[in-house]
C-alpha cells in the first residue's frame, strides 16, 4: 500500500500552480466532453430558430450575470483575514438579491417591449426565467470565488461537471416539453452546485458568519469601491463584447442566424473555456501571492509564453479542418456554422492566451486600462455586425470582422498588460512569432493532405491526419508546456 501510494504522489505534478490546473481543468473536462457529445443530438431535437432563442437569452443573461453582485465577488480572495472577505460575500449576496428584484420588476412592466426589439417574440413567454436564471449565477458566483479563496479547486471541478452534466440532461431529457427546456439548461448550466460550494462557508466558519455586521458591511463596501464603480463598467463591457453579438445578430440577421452562431460558438468555445477558466482561477490567487512577493512579472511572463506555443498550433489545425468536422457531425444544414466556426479561431485563439494574463487588473488595482479594453472590443463586435450583417447580409463576414478586429484587441491588451507589470512589451510578439514554424510543422500533414487532394478529402485520410498533428503537437509542444506550468 505504501509503495502504492508513493507511486501515486510521484505522479502529481509538484507545482501548485499544476496542480490547480489540473484539477480544475481535468475536473471539468469530463463534463464539457458529455456537452460536446451532445450537441449532434441538440441539432436534430431542435431548430436552428430554438437555438437563436437560447442565444439571445443567454446572452442577456450573461451581461446581466455580470452586474449581479457589481464585481464585489472579485474582491473576495484579496483580504488578509476569513472575516473580511466573509463580509464580503454577505455584502454580495445581499446585492444579488437587489439586483434580482430589480430585473423582477423591469420583465413585468417591459417585458413584451424587450423581446419585439430583440426580434424575438416567441421568448416573451419564457422571459420570467431571466430574473430566476440572473439570483442563481449570481450566487454561484459569489460561492465560487470564495471557494478560490480557500484553494478548494477539486469541489470546483465537481462542481463544473455537475453543470455540464445537468445542463444536457436539462435540454435533451427535457425536449418533449418544448425549447424552454434549452433556457432551463442553461440556467442549470451556470448555477449548478450551489449546494456543495456553500459547504465551504460552513463548518468551522461558522461563528465568524453569525458575526457579519451591517458596518462591516459597509466597510468593506467602500474600502473594495473601485470594484463596483470601475471593475463592473469593465466586466459588463467584457461581458457585452462576448454575448451581445448574437443578440444583435438575431436583431438584423433573424434567429436562425443567431442559432447557428450559437452552435458554433457553443462547440468551439467550450474546450477552451474550460481549461481557459481553469487556468485563470488557479493563477488569479498566483498572482495576488507573486505581487505580495514582487514577482507578479515573472508569474505574467511564464503563463503567456507557455500558452502561445501550446494553443497556436492546435488554433491553426482547428482553421483547417473544423468546417468538413461540422458537416460530418452536425450534417449539412449546419455546414455554415461550421465556415463560422473556421472564422471564430483566431480571436478564440488570442482570446485563450491573453485572458489569464489579465486577470491582474483588479489585483493591481488597474480597472481603468481593463476597462478600455472591455470597451474596444464591444466596438468591435458592434462594428463587425454592422459590416457584416447591414452591408453585406452575411453571417460569416460578421465573424471574420469581428474575429479580425478582437485579434488585434488581444494582442494589444497582452503588450500592454506586459508594460503594466514591467516587462518588454516586444516579448509577447517575439513568442508569438516564434510559436509560427512549430505550428506549421505540427500541421504539416494537415497541410500536406490539402494542397495535394482534390478537394473532397476521404474521411479516412483526413482523420489520419489529424490523428498525427495531434501526437506531434503532444511531443513538440504539450511536453514542453507542462515543464513551463512547473
Amino acid at each position: 500500500m505504501n509503495r502504492l501510494k508513493s507511486a501515486v504522489l510521484q505522479r502529481v505534478p509538484k507545482s501548485r500552480f499544476v496542480r490547480s490546473v489540473s484539477i480544475l481543468a481535468g475536473g471539468t473536462a469530463a463534463g464539457q466532453l458529455i456537452v460536446i457529445a451532445a450537441s449532434p443530438i441538440l441539432t436534430r431535437l431542435y431548430s436552428p430558430e430554438d437555438f437563436g432563442m437560447l442565444a439571445v437569452y443567454g446572452g442577456v443573461l450573461g451581461i446581466l450575470g455580470v452586474i449581479a453582485s457589481l464585481r464585489y465577488q472579485l474582491a473576495i480572495p484579496l483580504p488578509d483575514t476569513d472575516r473580511e472577505a466573509l463580509h464580503i460575500v454577505a455584502l454580495s449576496l445581499l446585492i444579488v438579491g437587489l439586483m434580482t428584484g430589480i430585473v423582477w420588476l423591469a420583465v413585468v412592466l417591459a417585458g413584451q417591449e424587450f423581446v419585439a426589439l430583440l426580434n424575438t417574440p416567441e421568448l416573451a413567454e419564457y422571459l420570467w426565467l431571466l430574473p430566476v436564471g440572473l439570483f442563481l449565477v449570481g450566487v454561484f458566483q459569489v460561492l465560487q470565488y470564495w471557494a478560490i479563496r480557500v484553494r478548494a479547486f477539486s469541489t470546483i471541478a465537481r462542481t463544473s461537471v455537475s453543470q455540464s452534466v445537468g445542463m444536457v440532461l436539462v435540454q435533451v431529457g427535457g425536449y418533449a416539453i418544448g425549447p424552454v427546456m434549452l433556457l432551463v439548461g442553461r440556467v442549470v448550466g451556470q448555477s449548478a452546485g450551489i449546494v456543495s460550494l456553500s459547504q465551504l462557508l460552513r463548518g468551522n466558519q461558522a461563528g465568524k458568519l453569525t458575526a457579519v455586521s451591517a458596518a462591516q458591511m459597509k466597510d468593506v463596501g467602500s474600502r473594495y469601491r473601485n470594484f463596483p464603480m470601475v471593475s463592473t463598467w469593465t466586466g459588463l463591457a467584457n461581458s457585452a463584447g462576448a454575448n451581445l453579438p448574437p443578440v444583435l445578430i438575431a436583431v438584423f440577421l433573424g434567429g436562425a442566424a443567431a442559432g447557428l452562431f450559437a452552435l458554433a460558438h457553443r462547440v468551439l468555445s467550450q474546450p477552451m473555456a474550460v481549461i481557459g477558466q481553469a487556468i485563470s482561477d488557479a493563477f488569479y490567487q498566483q498572482a495576488v501571492e507573486a505581487n505580495r512577493n514582487g514577482q507578479l512579472y515573472r508569474e505574467v511572463q511564464r503563463l503567456y509564453s507557455t500558452l502561445i506555443p501550446l494553443a497556436l498550433p492546435l488554433a491553426l489545425t482547428n482553421f483547417l479542418v473544423v468546417p468538413e468536422l461540422f458537416v460530418l457531425i452536425f450534417g449539412d444544414a449546419w455546414a455554415q456554422a461550421g465556415e463560422v466556426a473556421r472564422w471564430m479561431t483566431p480571436w478564440l485563439f488570442f482570446q485563450f492566451v491573453v485572458s489569464p494574463c489579465t486577470g491582474i487588473y483588479p489585483i493591481i488595482d488597474r480597472h481603468d486600462i481593463a476597462l478600455r479594453f472591455q470597451l474596444s472590443l464591444l466596438a468591435s463586435s458592434v462594428l463587425g455586425i454592422v459590416i457584416g450583417g447591414i452591408v453585406f447580409g452575411s453571417l460569416v463576414w460578421v465573424v471574420g470582422v469581428i474575429s479580425v478586429l478582437n485579434s488585434g484587441i488581444y494582442l494589444w491588451r497582452l503588450v500592454t498588460t506586459v508594460n503594466v507589470v514591467g516587462g518588454r512589451i516586444l516579448d509577447p510578439i517575439y513568442c508569438l512569432l516564434k510559436a509560427v514554424p512549430v505550428s506549421l510543422l505540427v500541421n504539416a500533414p494537415l497541410v500536406t493532405l490539402i494542397l495535394y487532394s482534390d478537394g473532397e478529402s476521404a474521411l479516412w485520410a483526413l482523420m489520419s491526419s489529424v490523428f498525427m498533428v495531434l501526437a506531434l503537437w503532444f511531443f513538440l509542444c504539450g511536453k514542453k508546456a507542462l515543464k513551463g506550468f512547473s
